[in-house]
């Protein structure tokens, strides 16, 4: 199973590789990933606490929803 570090390094990359741009400058947009309790949160137990311009959040959005649907449960860590 996918930990949220490996998430975040995951999104990272494929927004810079996608975007352009450096992995901090996608670090800093993104946020962390915030690992919720499957017990509530049953079909998917991340999100991520967005901070970048309206652009960048717009390309993270478009590139959870994919992921969302490939790795919707993850592990703490």
């Amino acid at each position: 199973m996918m930990t949220a570090t490996d998430l975040e390094q995951m999104l990272i990359a494929r927004l810079v590789r996608e975007r352009g741009g450096t992995s901090q400058i996608w670090q800093r947009a993104l946020g962390r990933v915030i690992v919720r309790d499957t017990a509530t949160h049953a079909h998917c137990n991340w999100d991520v606490s967005l901070s970048g311009t309206d652009v960048q959040c717009a390309a993270i959005e478009r590139l959870l929803d994919d992921v969302r649907l490939e790795h919707s449960i993850v592990a703490a860590g």
